[in-house]
């Protein structure tokens, strides 16, 4: 994968994660604390797969910088 693929797909991810945070700020006002609890693991999951993207992307980068 390179560092521009690894990049677009840690966009995706990040809209997913702005997606999530926007349900679970509705969920607050409707008081649905399951359904919330349920996002906040979702934005965890989503939060750690962003990273490791960052990360590959970095990685690809200095690859083909070294390249």
């Amino acid at each position: 994968m390179s560092a521009d693929e690894a990049l677009n797909r840690a966009e995706q991810l990040l809209a997913r994660l702005e997606a999530a945070r926007a349900e679970l700020e509705q969920l607050n006002q409707a008081d649905d604390a399951e359904r919330a609890l349920d996002i906040l693991g979702e934005l965890a999951e989503l939060s750690k797969a962003i990273e490791e993207e960052l990360q590959r992307a970095k990685r690809d980068a200095e690859d083909d910088e070294s390249a």
